[in-house]
């Protein structure tokens, strides 16, 4: 690709742009004529504030048809799109703004008032608003403004997108994803898994990480056909609106929540081709009920923040289940020991990946780009993973210490220093134990000060409520006199891991 990723786009819109973009379950109908009109406006508007390309542009926004106009305007701005978890909470936003520093925020009406006093003192003056109906000031400004724009020559290289992940040290990094980047892995999984002219994407993943936002519509905006956007995952939905689909993707807890529903089965999933699973692992149960339920096969994948989709189970071909299937074209991996050196198939070590889908860096963290990266230009992905003699990859454990629920990354250390900042908490422990349903739960084993038994579980989980989003808080607490630690005084994980397994 050459330049800027909307151009891939707009070369394979289809010839009339009145065909369907995206529908919505209330009835709302967006051409491809739409797309283009609406994102020229947020272009036109966003560089009539001054913004410079390469500046960012935060979104703390519901899903809906003008947060995908609004994040493709950007890219036809040559802008750096920031976009945050609904869920997020002060302090949360206080660091991205601090550490992005964007030439403008959208969040929604009702966060107006607290992102404006995070803004003062920053010296952030372009806030506007954005509601799920596609309603607010950032609406009431373009308005005025017309529907053309010529979209900015960018290079390949150029970011895109700035995404925060974490790590061990929980302080959030930003990881730079290139217009290149997001064009090599959206036609490599759109030759992967088949997109034929007929498809019709049923959509139910948030749009502030990388699942939804770039693998699911980068995806269709390729193909040229349409998506039935939903604002969230509701099973009821998506029994009702799968036969007018071909194409659904999905967190592992999806698919479980939609097992749990009598009136899900085959008569529902006669019209699909394709279901896809990722962001978090797929049990193998999960896997075998999905297939005897409905008779298809769920294609499952294996990517991350910083590189977009690595690897996937073939379209035509076994789909094993506890693998995450083959590199994609473009990609290469590899399975290594400590010192960078590739390991025969079959035993675990650290995967690493290469591949124009990769990420150029960390947002002005060079030294830990440089850390993440080996001297021949792999990515050191903090996974654990075997290769079979077939090419399949299985990821066996997560070195980083992440914990995936609900196909949500939540990191330990941010946790842990917010429950060690407690009075009467001397140290705590978090970790993710298996659940049926989210595939992983957060729990945390707090040791408390001496006489402190007023420090209690739900004191905890009320004051983690105040401070990060839900999905953050931990299920359970539990209580201990010491966290064990080996010889070197780290704690031991796994062992807490083995004790506390049982939720109920």
């Amino acid at each position: 690709m050459k330049g800027n990723l909307y151009n891939l786009f707009r070369e394979r819109f289809p010839e009339s742009l009145t065909r369907p973009f995206i529908e919505t379950p209330a009835g709302g109908r967006y051409s491809y004529g739409d797309l283009e009109r609406e994102s020229a406006r947020y272009a036109r508007f966003l560089t009539g504030l001054g913004l410079q390309p390469s500046d960012r542009v935060a979104a703390q926004i519901e899903k809906s048809p003008a947060a995908v106009f609004l994040y493709l305007g950007c890219l036809r701005a040559g802008l750096i799109y920031l976009p945050l978890n609904p869920a997020y909470r002060t302090a949360e936003i206080e660091y991205y703004l601090d550490d992005a520093e964007p030439g403008a925020v959208v969040c929604r009406p009702s966060d107006l008032a607290g992102m404006r006093d995070l803004a003062a003192p920053r010296g952030l003056q372009h806030i506007y608003t954005l509601d799920a109906d596609g309603q607010g000031t950032l609406t009431e400004a373009c308005g005025s403004r017309g529907d053309e724009f010529d979209t900015r020559r960018v290079s390949p290289d150029d970011t895109a997108v700035l995404l925060y992940t974490s790590g061990t040290t929980g302080r959030p990094k930003g990881a730079m994803i290139t217009h290149g980047n997001l064009a090599a892995n959206a036609l490599a999984l759109h030759q992967a898994w088949g997109w034929r002219p007929d498809d019709v994407l049923l959509h139910a993943l948030p749009l502030f990480h990388i699942h939804g936002l770039f693998v699911a519509c980068h995806c269709v905006l390729l193909n040229g056909t349409k998506m039935i956007l939903l604002p969230k995952f509701d099973v009821p939905a998506i029994i009702r609106l799968l036969p007018k689909a071909t194409v659904f993707m999905g967190v592992p807890t999806f698919y479980t929540r939609l097992l749990a529903d009598p009136a899900f089965g085959r008569d529902v999933c006669g019209h699909m081709r394709l279901f896809v699973s990722g962001s978090a692992p797929l049990l193998p149960q999960t896997f075998d009920e999905f297939q005897q339920r409905t008779g298809h096969t769920i294609l499952e994948r294996y990517g991350m923040t910083e590189t977009g989709m690595n690897t996937s189970n073939p379209l035509d071909g076994p789909r094993c289940p506890g693998t995450v299937g083959k590199p994609l074209p473009g990609v290469s991996v590899r399975v290594v020991n400590d010192r960078d050196q590739p390991l025969p198939a079959g035993e675990v070590g650290q995967l690493q990946v290469k591949g124009d889908n990769v990420f150029k860096g960390y947002w002005r963290r060079p030294e830990k780009t440089a850390e993440d990266f080996t001297t021949d230009g792999y990515f050191r992905t903090g996974d654990l993973a075997r290769l079979d003699g077939d090419g399949y990859v299985s990821i066996v454990g997560r070195a980083k210490d992440l914990i995936i629920t609900g196909g949500l990354n939540v990191y330990p250390k941010e946790i842990e220093t917010c429950i060690e900042k407690l009075d009467g908490v001397v140290e705590s422990a978090v970790i993710g134990a298996p659940h049926p349903d989210f595939g992983e739960a957060v729990l945390a084993v707090v040791v408390r000060a001496p006489g402190r038994e007023d420090v209690t579980e739900a004191g905890i989980l009320a004051a983690l409520t105040q401070k990060i989003a839900g999905y953050k808080v931990p299920k359970r607490v539990f209580f201990v006199p010491e966290l064990p630690r080996n010889t070197m005084g780290k704690v031991q994980k796994n062992l807490l891991r083995e004790r506390y397994t049982d939720l109920s």
